[in-house]
């Protein structure tokens, strides 16, 4: 669940409003986005609001804390970081079958762009632990792990793992598409079976996606999630798919 006021709270939305948990958990990563939280001050508007908020240091296991904060009783948890951070602790929420709550804090923030949730309020994105609304989504995983957009294999997944892709995102791709598919170069060892049982051997690139990818703002619509499916597949019985209902012609990939 996370906080958008102007959520339409009709059936055909999917959003229904909920009491407050009793023990939310929210884990802050102070250098995400370059320091969003910490600028904010998020840890402390959560603690005043009675979130226990715990803030991460280098080289923690934040699947691991997640999971711990699970079994001691949290009914919802949170996270104020990256998309893969989101991801991360979305997939303990989901496999104990609590709320989720997305802060975004992150760099590019897809997750919460998807949601329509507001990118640049962080400390407003809190009020889903306190008064938002909350509904199931579907989840994916490629190879056993949990993701909430999309999934990039190849060059750009091998581009997205250098520490210079942080700061320099295109120069970093570029040069890393020309030691993979240069003369000496060697691609990442891929192999991929579609839906349709046709088997493809070393791809130069793979984008898996949950649901329609849209990069066109105008093909997004506004809306809030909540990820704590208790099952990890893509397509639960009885689930609502994300719904995108673009009001006018815009790029998208199904």
């Amino acid at each position: 669940m996370v906080n958008l006021p102007s959520t339409p709270m009709s059936a055909a939305s999917g959003w229904r409003p909920v009491d407050p948990p009793r023990r939310p958990v929210v884990f802050v990563n102070p250098r995400s986005g370059g320091g969003k939280a910490a600028r904010a001050g998020l840890a402390e508007r959560a603690r005043e609001q009675g979130i226990e908020a715990v803030i991460l240091d280098p080289g923690q296991d934040l699947a691991a804390l997640a999971r711990g904060a699970a079994a001691g009783g949290a009914d919802a948890l949170g996270v104020a970081g990256g998309d893969g951070s989101l991801a991360v602790v979305a997939a303990v929420a989901a496999a104990h079958g609590i709320a989720f709550a997305c802060i975004p804090a992150g760099t590019r923030n897809h997750f919460a762009l998807d949601l329509g949730v507001d990118r640049h309020d962080l400390t407003g994105a809190l009020d889903a632990f306190t008064a938002g609304v909350e509904r199931q989504i579907d989840v994916a995983e490629v190879n056993g792990r949990m993701f909430l957009n999309n999934v990039s294999l190849g060059i750009y997944g091998e581009a997205v793992r250098q520490p210079a892709y942080r700061d320099a995102k295109v120069r970093t791709l570029l040069a890393t598409a020309e030691e993979v598919l240069g003369p000496s170069g060697e691609a990442p060892a891929l192999r991929l079976v579609d839906d349709t049982g046709r088997e493809h051997r070393d791809p130069a690139v793979v984008l898996v996606s949950n649901n329609p990818y849209a990069l066109d703002a105008r093909c997004r619509t506004t809306g809030l999630s909540r990820s704590a499916s208790s099952s990890r597949r893509s397509r639960r019985p009885g689930s609502e798919p994300a719904r995108r209902r673009p009001r006018r012609s815009c790029r998208r990939w199904p």
